[in-house]
């Protein structure tokens, strides 16, 4: 190798940086092999800062621009200049490049059901999903907080943290908001608005910043949402006689798709019919002639079945007396037939039973009269 080739590779005339993994954070500047120029350029392109190191010590920080690193605080680090040092700089310079773009479509998450009190279900668990960006507000706390002597720091290595910041906020945000679980998708703007708030200071330390915050999604357990969706369904099935028509047809079409489908949809298709005449008749059983099954015949009438169910047992009066001012009961019909039978019962006793308006003389009741006409009368004279 040639003197001029040597020279050419100890002297660094433009320091930058490109990425294009769109996840790196910070990128140092190799020095191995090689010394910075007394004088060199120093290239910071947008959506950068240089921070430069020396000594072990943060010197400076460098914005967007082109720099010619000629102050005095700059050491010369030539090997051309330390021959007795081996070629080699005794000083420690080093310079990092951060990325303070935006890195956006980072996913969050509840990686445990968040437990809180609706004001309509009562205490439910909820999780919920989202994106969010993060960008780097402060280059030299972040180096100082976070970075440390890492060469090569990428959006993987803090990910994890900041997710666990978003989901700490969000739960107590979420539970301390009273608002319904059925209105939360219409304040999901506002409370990741809020929440991105919450987790500002947090993120201030790690001289980071949280432009954006999306909730994508606020889901329910799903036996909680199977309950929602039936109660969704009756609702607009209307009135019951509409959603048990729909509960058929929904039956039938179920029954054709199991094995055996044949005889199931038969049977399902005469339980519809069968479903879809009952509630096409009248109180007494008649059937419409436009709900006929045979559209060319005359009006059929449905006769009713010959199996009638027998009426329910009457109701047992139960009757009160009433003597010198007092009321005694309540007593049975039998109680009374055997108090008629001692004389404790008489037909000018006074007694009442629901649904008669006021007290009445034994006598005048005429479920009570037939009690003095037990015992047959004296046999006419003559006789």
């Amino acid at each position: 190798m040639s003197i001029f080739d040597f020279l050419k590779g100890e002297f660094i005339d433009v320091i930058h940086w490109t990425d294009d993994s769109r996840d790196r954070l910070v990128w140092r500047f190799e020095r191995h092999g090689h010394a910075i120029k007394y004088g060199a350029k120093l290239t910071v392109r947008e959506g950068q800062a240089a921070v430069f190191i020396h000594e072990g010590q943060l010197a400076d920080v460098f914005t967007p621009g082109l720099y010619m690193l000629e102050t005095n605080n700059m050491p010369v680090m030539t090997t051309l200049q330390h021959w007795d040092h081996g070629f080699k700089s005794p000083f420690m310079s080093e310079i990092y490049f951060v990325a303070t773009t935006r890195f956006t479509d980072l996913k969050w998450g509840t990686k445990n059901p968040i437990i809180l009190r609706d004001p309509e279900f009562g205490p439910v668990r909820v999780r919920a999903f989202g994106t969010y960006s993060i960008r780097v507000k402060d280059p030299a706390k972040f180096l100082v907080e976070i970075v440390g002597t890492d060469g090569e720091f990428t959006m993987d290595e803090i990910s994890f943290q900041i997710r666990n910041i978003i989901v700490q906020e969000f739960s107590r945000v979420i539970a301390s908001s009273g608002i319904p679980v059925l209105d939360m998708a219409a304040n999901t703007s506002d409370l990741g608005k809020l929440i991105a708030t919450e987790i500002s200071p947090a993120l201030d330390a790690y001289g980071l910043s949280l432009p954006e915050l999306y909730i994508e999604n606020i889901s329910l357990p799903p036996a909680v949402e199977k309950a929602l969706d039936k109660r969704t369904s009756m609702g607009l099935a209307g009135d019951l006689g509409a959603y048990t028509q729909y509960s058929a047809a929904e039956a039938m079409t179920s029954a054709a798709t199991q094995p055996g489908g044949g005889m199931g949809a038969g049977i399902g298709a005469g339980m519809g019919m069968a479903m879809g005449a009952q509630m096409a008749r009248g109180p007494w059983g008649a059937m419409p002639a436009a709900a006929s099954p045979n559209l060319g015949a005359a009006p059929m009438t449905q006769t009713a079945p010959s199996a009638v169910p027998p009426p329910p047992p009457p109701v047992e009066h139960v009757w009160h007396i009433a003597k010198a001012g007092e009321t005694f009961g309540p007593f049975s019909k039998a109680d009374m037939g055997r108090k008629a039978a001692s004389g404790e019962l008489t037909r000018e006793t006074h007694v009442w039973t629901a649904g008669q308006d006021g007290w009445m003389k034994a006598e005048d009741v005429t479920e009570l009269a037939q009690l003095f006409t037990v015992l047959p009368p004296p046999p006419p004279p003559g006789v």
